[in-house]
């Protein structure tokens, strides 16, 4: 529903924020990762997910796309909620995480309170496989300019493909017809894969 939130910092503290955004103070709650991107600004804006529950609807913010991206992959786990997923991220970096995750790191994973050895193997098992598909800067990538078959391969591995078949797939594609758009470049690929 919210994608991002762009405004002025009314509040800070280490757990939560009040965002001023066109005149509506949104009360935002977010990990300490991001507290440490964002404490020094007045500006800023923060990558939502909203949560909903009967009692409640919640936004929790982060500073980037990863860290979003990496808290919606936790909370998909059963028996992690909106709360833990924070606390997770809040306890090591969203690097380190992933690495643990996709490492099979349980020890490392079990010392983030909250999480015992049964919670911390069920998330390697469950998104050990989705992290590795997604390649191991998937979650954490900076956004900077990309080239046309890089985002054209994030896009291919964000509609599911492997990473190694997509690159394959584009490379001889870009061979054959260099100079083609990111569609047309991804329209050929659908057809290859």
């Amino acid at each position: 529903m919210y994608a991002y939130l762009k405004g002025r910092l009314a509040y800070k503290a280490p757990t939560h924020v009040v965002m001023d955004v066109g005149g509506v103070g949104y009360h935002v709650h977010i990990s300490l990762h991001t507290y440490s991107q964002i404490k020094d600004t007045e500006q800023c804006k923060l990558y939502i997910s909203f949560q909903v529950r009967e009692d409640a609807h919640t936004l929790f913010g982060f500073a980037d796309e990863g860290e979003r991206s990496l808290f919606e992959h936790l909370i998909s786990v059963s028996g992690i909620g909106p709360n833990t997923g924070r606390m997770i991220l809040s306890s090591i970096t969203p690097e380190e995480i992933q690495s643990a995750i996709i490492q099979g790191n349980v020890p490392l994973i079990q010392r983030i309170k909250g999480i015992g050895p049964k919670t911390a193997q069920r998330m390697v098992l469950e998104l050990q496989d989705k992290l590795k598909k997604q390649g191991p800067d998937a979650l954490i990538a900076v956004h900077t300019p990309q080239s046309v078959p890089e985002e054209a391969l994030s896009a291919l591995v964000m509609l599911g493909f492997a990473r190694a078949q997509a690159e394959k797939v584009l490379a001889g594609i870009i061979q054959t017809a260099p100079g083609l758009s990111v569609e047309a470049l991804i329209k050929s690929a659908l057809k290859k894969l």
